[in-house]
């Protein structure tokens, strides 16, 4: 786009690649967040000390940040997502979910809004019944979410989702929901411009989930029909234009065992997973979501959506499967990625990275396209055979085992199997 890039960084994060490819970078703090990721001033010094003219916030940290992109507004910088109002209505998950009750969306029962005390926490939970998930109602990425299955759990794991809520995203509320078992996670990529127009280029299926995060995504889902497709897609839509959304975001659904979606969350950010939408319809969409931050109208409509094969991403991180999914940090002695038709690699790493403990354990995006399911899943099985990390325990192995079961190659996964039966009860 002929856009020059500024980089912001943690001290951590000094060597990484994003850092080497900027066309310029500006260190904003040390390793712990909070001083430095979600150090705003700190943020909006490095732009203005550059001379950037907007800011793109990522996946996490402030990208879902009302007073982040009302901070930038009032300095003159464009904010790379929705606006201010538009991020405070859907900010609040536990607010967001009650209005698209009152919109017609069908959604889990739960609390109506934010939980004060673990007291009032397990009443509710008495009234909806156990299982309960606790859920951020600022969260995503699965931070601050735990499953309570009684009253004791419920007491043993407020603090704890409330301090990670905190720690992730500056905001310990929390609010309940019913946990629906047996359900599989599809979203919904939405995009609407600024005159209000909003299409959908269709859905994801995300349902291989550990500890309710994301591992494996795919689109388009084979776990649902036309019918449904439609009525996720218009619901996401039309909900979209009703609640005054702008930019890129994504709806997403739970839909359980009779095929009856429950809408759960709006993310008002790109995606990790939005490649595999981009493998699928041809389309960048991070390319989409700076024009129309920039003002520009949609480039194309609904109808010129072709969904082409089918695409595949597996989340490489650095955990131990086989020790409850720990972290692992070191460095990178070997890194030799995969390559070929129809794969794609999105990473920070190289040889000699050295692994921080302070984020994410995400190390690579490895996607592969096919001209269907089939030989999608064969060249990501083939990528991953040539994948090779030595350094750091990575998950590469146990997504290797997924692609292998039987549950997966006929698309009966549910977001809860892996945590139940562990992956290796997927191959036996």
């Amino acid at each position: 786009m002929g856009i020059q890039s500024v980089v912001v960084y943690s001290e951590a994060d000094a060597h990484s690649l994003p850092v080497h490819l900027a066309d310029e970078a500006i260190c904003i703090g040390p390793a712990n967040s909070r001083d430095s990721y979600l150090n705003i001033p700190a943020i909006i010094s490095a732009a203005l000390i550059s001379g950037a003219q907007a800011i793109h916030p990522g996946y996490g940290f402030l990208s879902e940040n009302a007073d982040f992109s009302e901070v930038c507004k009032e300095h003159g910088l464009v904010f790379i997502g929705p606006p201010p109002e538009v991020l405070a209505r859907f900010h609040d998950k536990s607010a967001t979910r009650a209005a698209m009750k009152r919109a017609g969306l069908p959604v889990i029962p739960g609390s109506e809004g934010p939980v004060k005390t673990a007291s009032e926490a397990l009443r509710i939970a008495e009234e909806i019944g156990y299982p309960v998930m606790l859920k951020a109602r600022s969260g995503g990425g699965g931070r601050g979410m735990r499953k309570a299955e009684s009253a004791k759990d419920l007491q043993r794991l407020w603090e704890q989702a409330r301090a990670e809520a905190k720690a992730s995203f500056g905001d310990d509320g929390i609010y309940l929901e019913r946990n629906l078992e047996g359900v599989r996670h599809i979203e919904a990529q939405i995009l609407v411009d600024d005159t209000g127009e909003g299409i959908c280029m269709g859905e994801r299926e995300c349902s291989i989930q550990r500890r309710n995060q994301k591992m494996l995504e795919e689109a388009p889902s084979i776990s649902i029909n036309e019918e449904l497709r439609r009525r996720i897609k218009r619901y996401a839509v039309d909900a979209a234009k009703r609640f005054g959304y702008r930019g890129v975001g994504t709806f997403e659904f739970l839909v359980d065992a009779a095929g009856d979606p429950y809408f759960i969350e709006v993310n008002a950010r790109i995606q990790v997973e939005h490649t595999v939408t981009e493998a699928v319809t041809g389309i960048d969409l991070v390319k989409e979501q700076i024009a129309l931050a920039a003002g520009e109208p949609l480039s194309f409509s609904e109808e010129q959506i072709y969904v082409n094969g089918h695409a595949i991403e597996c989340r490489i991180n650095a955990e131990d499967p086989d020790n409850s999914f720990a972290p692992s940090t070191g460095t990178l002695t070997t890194w030799l990625p995969p390559a070929g038709p129809g794969i794609r690699l999105d990473t920070h790493c190289f040889q000699g990275y050295e692994v921080p403990p302070f984020y994410d354990s995400l190390l690579a995006k490895v996607i592969a396209w096919g001209r269907n399911r089939p030989e999608a899943v064969a060249r990501m099985q083939r990528a991953l055979d040539e994948f090779t990390v030595v350094g750091v325990t990575t998950n590469i192995d146990a997504h290797k085992k997924i692609l292998a079961s039987e549950l997966f190659k006929t698309g009966q996964v549910t977001t809860h199997l892996i945590d139940t039966v562990g992956i290796e009860a997927l191959t036996a």
